[in-house]
């Protein structure tokens, strides 16, 4: 459902009732859209975590053989050693 921010002043408390039973609403202003959702207690520490990117965009491709084959040499090298 999709409204005017007009139609949200005039409606406010019964659009986000039917946002808190689930359904989506929009709401647009100067040509934006906004979507109001309830916001979510998170039931474990885990769901408070911030996702961060894990791979490195900047580093060297991980599928690099020249890499695989060096790393590889090197853990040899320390097996060697012991």
């Amino acid at each position: 459902m999709e409204v005017p921010i007009t139609q949200f002043r005039r409606e406010m408390f019964a659009l986000v009732e039917r946002a808190m039973l689930g359904e989506i609403v929009f709401v647009t202003h100067k040509g934006k859209r906004f979507r109001i959702v309830p916001e979510v207690d998170p039931s474990t520490r885990f769901d408070r975590l911030t996702p961060m990117q894990i791979i490195n965009p900047d580093y060297p491709d991980l599928d690099d053989t020249e890499m695989k084959a060096e790393m590889q040499a090197a853990w040899e090298k320390d097996w060697e050693d012991l």
